[in-house]
């Protein structure tokens, strides 16, 4: 279905030109004469490479309808991360590289959201937080708060964050998967 240059949004997929893009950014321009466009920096789905483009109204684009479903992290191998179908028990195997981004915020049975487009593995999304032990802290000294009062502490998972120095080794901490940023501790 094809969509014109005002539909689009910040985190919407589009088919452009034959291939699956999502808006990572965009911006309505309207000059006093000519027509309006839309500059927009598109993420690929398929590459994961970056690229900016000026579309108009009369652009090749259509809406990408996504599948979102649930799917459970099973395990790791050195090549791949095993999910699961929560539906359909259907697993897939995805390579480590794909999930750089986000290896540190994934725990054994965890839940996450999948998109799927056309039947095929798009996008895994983790939960907003997670809540991860920390296995590595160097000990925080009193009065020590010229620096802001962090220290960096290693996660169960080995994911590096900044924690505030009266964070202590076993406990468990609240972390915004979407930031990267240390939320609370749990009780």
């Amino acid at each position: 279905m094809g969509i014109g240059i005002g539909d689009i949004t910040r985190g919407m997929t589009i088919v452009y030109n034959g291939e699956l893009y999502e808006v990572v950014m965009f911006e309505h321009v309207k000059k006093a004469r000519g027509s309006a466009f839309v500059r927009a920096k598109l993420k690929s789905l398929s590459s994961g490479r970056t690229i900016t483009e000026t579309l108009r109204e009369s652009s090749n684009l259509e809406s990408a309808f996504l599948e979102t479903r649930p799917l459970q992290y099973l395990y790791s191998t050195d090549t791949a991360y095993v999910f699961m179908d929560k539906e359909s028990f259907e697993e897939y195997h995805v390579p480590t590289k794909e999930l750089e981004e986000i290896k540190g915020y994934l725990l054994e049975g965890m839940d996450l959201l999948a998109q799927f487009y056309e039947g095929k593995l798009l996008k895994i999304q983790p939960p907003s937080f997670v809540e991860l032990k920390v296995m590595e802290t160097p000990p925080g000294v009193k009065g020590d708060t010229a620096t802001g009062g962090e220290k960096t502490a290693t996660m169960e998972t080995g994911l590096l964050i900044k924690v505030p120095l009266f964070v202590r080794e076993g406990e468990v901490l609240r972390i915004d998967t979407r930031t990267g940023a240390y939320v609370e501790r749990v009780g």
